[in-house]
């Protein structure tokens, strides 16, 4: 029986379906109509991931039902036929539309896509695909030796244990949940695929790209130019950390490439904390602190800026820490921010530990909070409420993660002491072991994967052998042992079952980052960008909310071009890094470079 919501809307709007010229006036009735539904279907969705998400009970599936039927919901509207031709009438006159008319209307179409109803088993089959992979993936049972470990329990063997026996039984024991979501990636990749292809598009990473107004073509052009681009900086470091490594683990024959079980991060994709800078040791001041104080410090650092407090509700409703020690349940370890209403009720999915990693972390997923609260005005809708694009949300986080942990800041804080003396060099391959490193994972490794399993039909038998491929030509990085088929250790990454085919997203948002930042040190601060502090500075403050403020209802890249004054470039995040490739270039001299220049 046809939902009574479509019947009114058929009848609000049946002239639309006759030759008649449409005016602004119907286009905005239909988008107001179509606003008020999906607000409502889009909390009803997002409590019902979020229940999903934060307590997963073996055996119970009582969340997953509910994140099904929301989720069918909201894909019943957000894909109806009527709403898709409705939209699609509208943009046939689009000199009748106000810009903001139609980006929301481009923004209809977007979300229909995800979900048409023209396929609607496809879309129900597919929402029940991603719902028990979720369960599968943050549900699984990690063990070492037999004993059930949690995630952090991992990441710290793999930050901290030098006995390489030991870091290879971790690695591994890591690696295992993939094999049981081999099945369920393939058989999403079939069905992401043929719901977008519903709406035209030739593939879902095809899909995911044409969010940013581009091409896939141009996308992989944008973010090969960058790998291309940091190649030499991530060259050096990757040659500096085979043969420090080799020391470090007592091994004589210094590898050609890095075996992954030697990495201090699951995926190889950031080998920060294999440096303490001397005078920087964040972690030796954390410790005596308790999680609370992580994230309450973060609230007061957007405080002393011009941002409002956290409203009572982000701490009442949130689940900022680990699940408590002989909980029935277990939750999703990595952090996220979530945005559940589109108006006030902001929240944060953590697992916060007194550390540095899970300090720098906080003010991350903060800064995707205050981003939500500063598009949630008047003058932005519900319905362009995002970031000015997906990489502009992960830009905002990881600035204010960067600020969080520069030198100037921290003694400001009192985190460090004032004038501790430190080696900058050193706090530079620091972050460059975090920032460069991660480039080659996710504008190389992660996007080449995600676009040979969507766009290039990648063979069921060739997925392990294709990830490991893609780690060692971008990363340099090799599986400790041999990887067969029987693995699939690209699904051990939480975005390849979750959040597919956007990993490009978090490469481009580094680079977004460190144009903002390298503005916001040189034309505001007046400060040296390796050594800033944002802390109490307000017009640092209003320079981020004239950004976060108009969500999606601005281009990009006109948005960045306005603020700082330039296109997107590397060139910021190269020069900031220039001291440190001199002195690597010192370092390595002399030693065996086995990385390709070129990509």
């Amino acid at each position: 029986m046809k939902n009574l919501f479509f019947a009114g809307l058929l009848l609000t709007f049946a002239a639309c379906n006759s030759n008649k010229p449409v005016s602004s006036a119907e286009a905005q009735a239909f988008i107001d109509t179509y606003t008020e539904e999906y607000v409502k279907l889009y909390m009803a969705s997002s409590e019902a991931q979020w229940a999903s998400n934060t307590k997963i009970i073996e055996g119970d599936s009582t969340n997953a039902k509910e994140v099904e039927r929301t989720g069918e919901a909201y894909a019943a509207f957000t894909g109806s036929k009527e709403n898709i031709e409705k939209a699609q009438g509208f943009l046939k006159n689009r000199s009748k539309l106000s810009a903001l008319q139609e980006k929301q209307l481009d923004k209809i179409l977007y979300y229909a896509a995800n979900n048409p109803q023209t396929v609607a088993g496809l879309v129900k089959a597919r929402i029940k695909a991603e719902n028990s992979q979720t369960e599968k993936l943050f549900g699984f049972d990690f063990k070492v030796d037999g004993r059930s470990v949690t995630a952090n329990d991992i990441d710290n063997v793999l930050r901290d244990e030098t006995d390489l026996a030991r870091r290879l039984k971790v690695w591994e024991a890591s690696k295992e949940v993939g094999v049981g979501l081999k099945p369920g990636l393939l058989n999403l990749r079939e069905l992401r695929n043929q719901t977008v292809q519903a709406l035209g598009y030739k593939n879902y990473f095809d899909y995911q790209v044409s969010d940013y107004g581009m091409s896939s073509n141009e996308m992989m052009a944008l973010i090969q130019k960058i790998n291309q681009e940091l190649r030499p900086l991530y060259r050096e470091l990757h040659t500096y950390a085979r043969y420090e490594l080799a020391q470090k683990y007592n091994v004589k024959e210094v590898p050609e490439y890095l075996p992954a079980h030697w990495l201090p991060n699951r995926w190889g994709q950031d080998w920060s904390s294999m440096i303490t800078v001397k005078g920087m040791d964040l972690d030796s001041v954390l410790k005596t602190k308790s999680a609370e104080y992580i994230v309450k410090d973060g609230e007061d650092f957007y405080k002393s800026l011009g941002f409002d407090a956290l409203p009572a509700s982000f701490w009442q409703k949130s689940s900022l820490y680990p699940a408590p020690a002989g909980a029935n349940y277990k939750k999703n370890n990595h952090a996220s921010a979530w945005h559940m209403d589109l108006q006030d009720d902001v929240r944060s999915l953590m697992s916060v530990e007194p550390n540095a990693e899970w300090y720098e972390t906080a003010n991350h997923e903060l800064g995707h909070v205050y981003y939500y609260m500063a598009y949630t005005n008047k003058d932005v809708p519900p319905l362009l409420r995002e970031g000015a694009n997906r990489a502009y949300h992960e830009a905002m986080g990881s600035l204010m993660g960067l600020a969080s942990v520069q030198k100037p800041f921290l003694e400001n804080k009192g985190i460090i002491p004032a004038g501790a003396q430190s080696d900058e060099i050193q706090a530079l391959l620091k972050e460059a072991l975090n920032y460069a490193v991660f480039i080659p994972f996710s504008a190389g490794t992660m996007t080449e994967f995600e676009k040979s399993l969507y766009a290039d039909n990648l063979p069921a038998g060739q997925i392990n052998a294709k990830w490991w491929e893609l780690a060692k030509k971008y990363q340099g990085i090799v599986p400790p042992t041999e990887r067969g088929e029987n693995f699939a250790d690209a699904a051990s990454k939480t975005h390849i079952n979750d959040d597919a085919a956007q990993y490009y997203d978090y490469a481009l948002s580094f680079v977004i980052l460190f144009q903002l930042h390298d503005h916001i040190a040189k034309n505001i601060l007046k400060q040296d960008p390796k050594a800033t502090n944002y802390y109490g500075n307000k017009e640092v403050g209003k320079f981020l909310k004239d950004i976060m403020a108009p969500g999606a209802s601005k281009d990009w890249k006109a948005v960045l071009k306005e603020k700082t004054g330039s296109e997107l470039s590397a060139r910021p995040m190269l020069n900031y890094f220039e001291p440190l490739m001199q002195w690597l270039k010192e370092q390595n001299k002399g030693r065996t470079y086995t990385l390709a220049e070129k990509i």
